[in-house]
């Protein structure tokens, strides 16, 4: 049996392309890559009475804040939500975000701009937490050969530092899926690359 708990109307978002995430208290988390300014939207879903509340907690300008975030959210113990944006930022690239919130709203700031290169871009994945608190992640069409990174980021001194970890080589690579960190090792998956130019699945250690 299928019970639809909510219908998009472009206002409070359209087309999302990943999955939501659930916090302690029940309610449901996540993104679209459309809708609310046009540019996609934050939303949370609450558990109300028998149905589920709607709430748009940030919808996305294209600006510095970035937009269009097709990746999905993590959620730290703080309550504070991360992802990532396909454009937007200082060259249009994409950024990681966190939102946090701030008496009774919700507050974005901006903790990478990527911009192309050593610093990547185009992301479709969501980002994973380390037990440090560092984040990680990957780009798909950006890196130092244009086939994608890992990358890394580090809390430092009330700001993110980036860190290129790998850059996939030109004869293939292009990671969408999201990482696994396990025991200082990431996992994940590449679209091409491999024998046969089929993809591949990658561990990276430092």
């Amino acid at each position: 049996m299928l019970n639809t708990l909510f219908s998009f109307s472009f206002v409070n978002g359209t087309s999302p392309q990943t999955g939501v995430i659930l916090d302690p208290a029940g309610n449901l988390y996540g993104s679209t890559s459309g809708g609310g300014n046009g540019e996609g939207v934050i939303f949370e879903l609450s558990p109300s009475g028998s149905g589920w509340t709607d709430t748009t907690l940030y919808a996305f300008h294209d600006g510095l804040d970035g937009g269009t975030p097709d990746g999905g959210l993590v959620l730290d113990s703080a309550g504070n939500l991360y992802g990532t944006t396909f454009t937007g930022g200082s060259d249009g690239r994409g950024v990681v975000y966190q939102l946090s919130p701030s008496n009774g709203s919700w507050s974005i700031t901006t903790l990478h701009s990527f911009t192309g290169g050593e610093q990547g871009g185009t992301i479709f994945a969501s980002l994973t937490f380390d037990p440090a608190g560092n984040l990680y992640g990957v780009t798909t069409n950006a890196g130092l050969n244009g086939t994608g990174n890992v990358f890394e980021l580090t809390p430092s001194n009330g700001g993110w530092t980036y860190t290129d970890l790998y850059d996939f080589p030109a004869s293939g690579g292009n990671p969408y899926g999201t990482l696994l960190w396990n025991n200082g090792t990431l996992y994940g998956t590449t679209l091409y690359g491999g024998m046969d130019g089929l993809g591949t699945v990658f561990a990276v250690t430092p």
